[in-house]
């Protein structure tokens, strides 16, 4: 099995397959109603809308450095504001969300084995997750979604 069909797959499974810590992604995000998307958890912490609004922006990101862009924060910005409640904006981020991880299983699917292990093109910056290989930009972005996803799972079950 190739690089980018191991990394393919266990992008899937984190997203909607058979995750190995539960319930993948796209399931949590799901049980998630667009009311309880952009209710303000106590603290300041962020909202689930703008934790999607984050995981979207930082795939996107990710989708530039593999086309060899230097890394930068995403172009929306780190932590864009979610706005005003409103339904269809909520299923249009979710569904933004997925067409976005299309896209990356797409560039995925036609990297090239052989840079794989080479480094993006960036010096190291661990807040940034910059100067690593594009593998492990991958990998990093993929406990990026697990990371949240669980915020989103405990966020629903203080606000939902």
């Amino acid at each position: 099995m190739s690089t980018a069909q191991k990394l393919q797959q266990e992008l899937e499974n984190v997203l909607s397959g058979d995750a190995w810590y539960g319930s993948p992604v796209y399931n949590i995000i799901a049980q998630v109603s667009f009311e309880a998307a952009y209710e303000r958890p106590p603290n300041h912490a962020h909202s689930i809308a703008e934790i999607v609004l984050h995981m979207l922006g930082w795939t996107e990101e990710v989708i530039r450095r593999m086309q060899g862009h230097t890394a930068a924060e995403p172009p929306g910005g780190d932590w864009p504001d979610a706005g005003t409640p409103d339904e269809h904006k909520w299923k249009t981020l979710v569904n933004d969300l997925k067409l976005m991880n299309v896209e990356l299983i797409g560039v995925i699917e036609n990297f090239p084995e052989e840079k794989w292990n080479t480094p993006i093109n960036d010096t190291r910056n661990c807040e940034l997750g910059t100067g690593v290989s594009y593998e492990a930009l991958i990998r990093g972005l993929i406990q990026h979604h697990i990371y949240h996803s669980a915020q989103i799972s405990l966020l629903n079950r203080i606000v939902g």
